[in-house]
Formats: structure tokens, sequence, C-alpha cells
């Protein structure tokens, strides 16, 4: 989880933020980390979270041990010389268990921690971001201030799947993310990408048809449908989503129109245009 966050965390960072802003703040800066004794360390009092699964844990402990540890915590000093989390605790528990003595850390004032929070929360509601990159500054609060999404919802006045919605963004395979933030594609486009996470071929090959068929949300939205239903051949599920197909085009020339076919998740609609009543009755004679 911290190491995919973390990939996606850097990019257009810069713009987030106002120019007066100390972007020393953010953890970008390899000389701000410190290895600090896992025993100077101690958990924060009001964490959300009271339970940690050991079998997690092990898990992390284990990556720790091969890897070591990928994304420094951030601390907050104490009076006595200690240092309490604000982020990472899952990683200091896990750290312990693989026997370090010593954690890479930020050490960050409460003021600090305060402005960057602060920084944070008004960039994501300026109007003029991106929806990578507000689900940039999403994860940013979510990782270094360990704030759930729903916290994090709660706090911006944003629906909880909003916020869902905006943040999966950064699971989008990296061509992609590049199209959206090029509005090559749209973000209903992106979630119809995001929807065949498990096709990573489909999903390159759904963009491909996006950007070079002009694909609106709705035709990439049939495409994730017929792959769902099974169908994993491209063309196949290229067909499905076309409106237009040979039958509909001899249908057109016998009723004298426009004859569209939309599939939907459980069979679909025949569409027949006409412009005015008269129009209407003409089709429906030639029916009979």
């Amino acid at each position: 989880m911290d190491k995919k966050i973390k990939k996606g965390l850097g990019k257009g960072l810069n713009d987030l933020l106002s120019p007066n802003f100390n972007k020393d703040l953010v953890i970008n800066d390899d000389e701000r980390i410190k290895k600090i004794s896992v025993k100077k360390i101690v958990p924060k009092t009001d964490q959300p979270r009271s339970h940690f699964d050991d079998e997690k844990l092990s898990e992390l402990a284990l990556s720790i041990k091969r890897h070591g540890i990928l994304m420094p915590l951030v601390v907050s000093p104490l009076k006595d010389d200690n240092y309490q989390i604000i982020a990472g605790e899952r990683r200091w528990r896990a750290a312990i268990i693989a026997g370090l003595d010593k954690v890479p850390v930020v050490i960050r004032s409460l003021k600090e921690l305060e402005k960057l929070e602060i920084a944070l929360v008004e960039n994501i509601q300026r109007v003029d971001l991106s929806s990578l990159e507000q689900a940039t500054s999403l994860a940013k609060l979510h990782v270094q201030f360990s704030m759930s999404y729903d916290e994090i919802a709660t706090r911006l006045g944003k629906a909880v799947s909003t916020v869902n919605n905006t943040i999966r963004l950064l699971n989008l395979p990296d061509i992609a993310k590049d199209a959206l933030s090029k509005n090559k594609i749209s973000e209903g486009h992106a979630r119809s990408i995001l929807a065949l996470k498990d096709f990573p071929d489909l999903q390159k090959k759904l963009l491909a048809s996006i950007i070079s068929s002009g694909w609106s949300v709705r035709q990439a939205e049939r495409y994730v449908v017929s792959c769902k239903e099974g169908i994993k051949d491209h063309k196949v599920a290229k067909a499905r989503v076309l409106s237009e197909t040979v039958e509909t085009k001899k249908l057109a020339k016998k009723l004298g129109t426009v004859v569209s076919l939309r599939r939907m998740a459980k069979g679909g609609r025949l569409e027949i245009a006409f412009k005015n009543d008269q129009e209407l009755t003409k089709i429906l004679s030639r029916i009979d």
C-alpha cells in the first residue's frame, strides 16, 4: 500500500502548493530523513486504529527485512527527547518485529504539520486542480497524517464515495494517467479503465479505442460490461460497443432513418430515430 502510494505522490506536487509555502515540509527531500532508535518512538495516543493484524504485520516485517522501509515515518518531537508517531505506526511495529534498531523518520513540529495539513486541504479545494492532482493531495493527507478517507471527506465536505473515486485514479496505468492529465480522456473514461484492473492488456486496448475512435463514456462502459461477461477478445468486445452494425445499416436503409443498437448489462435496445409524427407514421407503415 505504502509503496504504491509513494509512486504517485511526487508528481505535480509543486503545482499544488502556493509559491510562499515551505516545500521542505513535504516528504521529498532525503536530507530531512533521519534514523532514530525504535525505543525513542511512541505511538500516537489518539490513533484511530486500535487493532493491527498480526499476520499482515509479520508479512510487512519480512518485506522490511528484505527491502528496508520504503517510506519514512513522520514523527513529532516530545519534551523527553522521544518522538510521537504522526504517520507510520504499522511500519514502526513491523520494524520492531523485524529486529531493526533504528527506523528512517521525518521530524516535523506540530506547527509544521498544521501548516502542511492546511495547505493540502486548501489546495484540494482549488477549482483549477486536475483530478489526478486532487488524488495526489488526498493521498498525502492519508499517508502523512494517518487520516482515513472518511475523515478526509468530512474535513473537505465531500461525499466519501467522491474521495474514494478520486484516490482510485492513482491506480491507473501510467499511460492512462498521462492521457488523463493531458485531457485526452475524461475522469469517467478513467473509471472504466480502472474497472478492468485485472486485465492490463484490455485496459490498454480500451484506452487506445477511447482516444482513436472518440468513444464516449457510455461506450467505454459497454466495453467493460462485455469484457466482464466473459468476452476477452478485443475485436468482439469492440464490436459490441458500436451502435452501428451491418444489420442496423440494412434496417436503416429499409426504414429510411437512423437505426442504432445500444447494448446494456443484460440484452440491449434497438433505437429507431424519427424527426416528427409524419416520419414516424411512414416508418410504422414500412414495418407493417
